[in-house]
């Protein structure tokens, strides 16, 4: 995305506040929350319409949306309304873990080990992956573990990074996702994600853009919700 015209727009509805991110990746992006809770239903295609302005949706390039895991009523409207988006405007839609985007958000914050992630020493013995995990249903836990990896891994001289998925989304019992991470070949900082995930709209929105730079350009029908929450 070279054109400063041109933008993205990412939605994120899975847990109790509505998080909207929009950037040409030039400028500064523009990110803003609601604490809807139950109420996101009623007020989302406003909040989204007037966020939108004063760009219009012919601007946009591709979207993005949290999938999930999150409330189930919350998530899968965020996903339906990315999708009808990306149908009628026929955009490139991507999905991205909800998981994910707090790991990204939390790297970005500066809460993750710098150091560990020079771009020359990603597999150095000091670095660590991320293991983010939430509440599921009976007690159980949705959890992934993330690394901070080149995104040009065979660049010499290019440092940016992006996140890649070590362990996939999957439900866990407290002991299975400990015994995980016990097991796990390298060091590890959890991260819980928490109740209000709207803020991390931009890092959802980041992590597309590191997939649409690599050429992926995925359909709206590919994308499914991941629930996992109480509803919402």
């Amino acid at each position: 995305m070279q054109d400063p015209n041109r933008y993205a727009l990412a939605l994120h509805t899975t847990s109790a506040d509505l998080g909207l991110a929009l950037s040409n990746f030039a400028d500064a992006p523009r990110c803003q929350t609601w604490d809807l809770g139950r109420d996101v239903s009623n007020y989302l295609h406003l909040y989204l319409a007037k966020f939108l302005q004063p760009q219009s949706w012919t601007d946009l390039d591709f979207l993005a949306v949290a999938n999930g895991p999150g409330g189930f009523t919350s998530t899968r409207l965020g996903v339906v309304t990315a999708r009808t988006l990306a149908q009628q405007l026929d955009l490139p839609l991507f999905a991205i873990s909800t998981l994910a985007a707090v790991a990204w958000a939390e790297y970005r914050a500066g809460r993750i080990p710098s150091a560990a992630y020079e771009a020359h020493a990603l597999d150095s013995a000091n670095s660590c992956d991320i293991a983010v995990y939430m509440p599921a249903h009976r007690g159980e836990l949705h959890g992934a573990i993330y690394r901070i990896a080149a995104l040009h891994p065979h660049a010499d001289t290019d440092p940016t990074v992006t996140l890649v998925t070590c362990l996939g989304d999957a439900v866990w019992t407290p002991d299975q996702w400990q015994q995980t991470l016990t097991d796990w070949p390298r060091p590890c900082q959890q991260v819980q994600a928490m109740s209000h995930l709207g803020h991390t709209a931009f890092a959802l929105l980041e992590l597309a853009y590191h997939q649409w730079q690599r050429g992926q350009r995925p359909h709206w029908s590919e994308v499914l919700p991941i629930y996992g929450q109480s509803p919402v």
